[in-house]
């Protein structure tokens, strides 16, 4: 039997956490919220939310180690308490919570399946962002022939079983480079994509919006890792085709 629950990562992302959890809690069966070092006191709200709604729990890391790091700890959690998926979604007001309901009926008929959020993007979002995700999206569909529709949106439901296994079993997927990554190797491992269309919201400073992403930093540790996978990708090709 299939057990669900939201997975939240936070890091400092102001009045939005709270806003953002008590909409996934109008539509999840349970929500977990990973506080990665956070130190703008958006979390203060949790631990009063968790005494009075049992649908709450909240894991704290020490310090901040990245969305992949909080989304691991999250899922180990998660496992050892026998939750077998996970709809995965970002603390800071972008993804749709009432899509909550849809994305996991989808994965309930699918549990094999990961169900990948792809965005619909409105005016307000930024070019260059746009661009740089198209770029990722054309490696991304050369290393999954195509599987997967969008390969940096974090709105998506996994099952943990096979995340958690691909994550341990390398030392990357830690920070910004955890949604590219970890779909092209569940794709590897065999787990089918169903993508299904998402809105996305990108919000102004003054409506609460926070956006960690480093233009620079970010988008050479994407580099690096489509380097690797390609490489790798390459490599699986020249090993199958001499067999």
């Amino acid at each position: 039997m299939s057990t669900y629950f939201v997975l939240i990562p936070s890091y400092n992302t102001g009045y939005r956490l709270s806003e953002t959890v008590r909409e996934a809690l109008a539509f999840a069966p349970q929500v977990f919220v990973v506080v990665d070092g956070s130190t703008d006191g958006s979390d203060r709200f949790l631990d009063g939310l968790a005494r009075s709604e049992r649908r709450v729990r909240v894991l704290r890391r020490p310090c901040n180690g990245g969305k992949g790091q909080a989304v691991l700890d999250g899922l180990r959690e998660a496992f050892r308490l026998g939750f077998t998926h996970a709809l995965v979604m970002d603390a800071d007001g972008q993804h749709p919570a009432a899509l909550i309901p849809e994305f996991l009926n989808v994965s309930r008929g699918h549990p094999e399946a990961m169900i990948l959020g792809v965005p619909i993007f409105d005016r307000a979002a930024p070019r260059v962002r746009v661009i740089g995700r198209r770029l990722s999206n054309m490696l991304t569909n050369i290393e999954t022939f195509g599987a997967i529709g969008d390969s940096l949106f974090g709105f998506r439901v996994y099952p943990v079983a096979p995340l958690l296994a691909v994550m341990e079993s390398r030392g990357w997927m830690r920070r910004f480079d955890f949604d590219a990554e970890a779909v092209v190797r569940l794709i590897w491992r065999g787990l089918p994509a169903i993508n299904l269309p998402a809105p996305v919201k990108y919000l102004r400073r003054d409506e609460g919006g926070v956006s960690h992403f480093r233009y620079g930093r970010d988008n050479v540790l994407l580099a690096w890792m489509h380097a690797r996978l390609i490489c790798e990708w390459a490599f699986r090709r020249f090993r199958s085709s001499r067999h």
